[in-house]
């Protein structure tokens, strides 16, 4: 396996700049890059022909199914234009969400859905929209990974969920970027899903999430988010001996590609990039993660 970054904690401190990103990350041992949305398309050329860092995917996770129509038209434009350039620039993966649809239709709702709609109400549309997705991912030789994240209007959220998800949409250029830290404070078994969709993992997020014990007995899980937050690698609940053992045993060989969203180490970008460097310290001394 390898290690590399999101970018999206860079550009959150106004590093837009793919040149001044490259030349930090290879100062720094960082030879592969997963480019965020915000990261101008035209400047990804010149860096896949220079060779000097490869980029293993490109983000855009966004609500696809969103209930403002324009909105979703454009989210949806933005997904098809990075397929596309990654068929070009032969970027293999593209990551990204499903799309959640909050809008009730006919009787399926009720009572219980009062706080959130069922995600597994929107499979349909999910499945009506990435039908044509998948076919174009097929045809430009990418493959789409979607990531467990329930922040950002997705439902492939679950083993469940995605495991219906894949039977929907079965093509081998469907899989999954796998994040331990979106499991641990929904109560999912962040381990034993690796066994269960192996050959659909094509991507992997280094990424932590620590639980506030003593505030989830006052608030419970319903109230806010205030009892858990995201932290570097090794800084929260997921033992990452057993995460890379795991990733191992399923036969992964890809990128495992820093999120940092820790807010200990950001605020600002020079402490976010020391944050990275710690990620990345401490991943390196796993056994069996980095390649020799």
């Amino acid at each position: 396996m390898d290690i590399g970054y999101l970018t999206n904690s860079l550009v959150h401190h106004g590093v837009k700049d793919i040149d001044k990103i490259v030349e930090w990350s290879l100062k720094h041992g960082f030879q592969h890059l997963e480019i965020g949305p915000n990261i101008p398309f035209e400047h990804l050329e010149k860096v896949v022909l220079e060779g000097q860092v490869k980029i293993t995917a490109l983000t855009y996770c966004r609500n696809f199914l969103s209930e403002n129509p324009e909105i979703a038209k454009g989210h949806r434009l933005e997904l098809i234009s990075r397929i596309q350039k990654a068929g070009e620039l032969g970027i293999p993966t593209v990551v990204t969400s499903t799309g959640i649809s909050m809008i009730a239709e006919g009787d399926k709702y009720d009572s219980y859905d009062a706080i959130r709609p069922k995600p597994e109400y929107s499979l349909d549309k999910v499945e009506g929209f990435f039908e044509e997705m998948v076919a174009l991912a097929e045809k430009c030789n990418v493959k789409i990974a979607f990531e467990n994240c329930p922040l950002m209007g997705n439902i492939a959220i679950s083993p469940e969920l995605l495991s219906r998800l894949f039977e929907r949409l079965d093509s081998p250029n469907v899989g999954l970027t796998y994040d331990p830290s979106h499991l641990i404070w929904q109560f999912i078994d962040p381990y034993s899903p690796i066994k269960e969709f192996g050959n659909r993992i094509f991507h992997v997020h280094a990424k932590d999430t620590e639980i506030d014990e003593e505030r989830l007995k006052r608030v419970g899980f319903l109230t806010d988010y205030s009892w858990w937050r995201y932290r570097l690698p090794g800084h929260g609940a997921l033992d990452w001996r057993k995460f890379i053992s795991e990733l191992l045993e399923a036969g992964y060989d890809g990128v495992v590609s820093i999120e940092h969203e820790d807010p200990i180490w950001g605020g600002n970008l020079e402490k976010t990039k020391e944050g990275l460097l710690i990620a990345k310290g401490y991943l390196e001394k796993l056994p069996g993660l980095v390649k020799v």
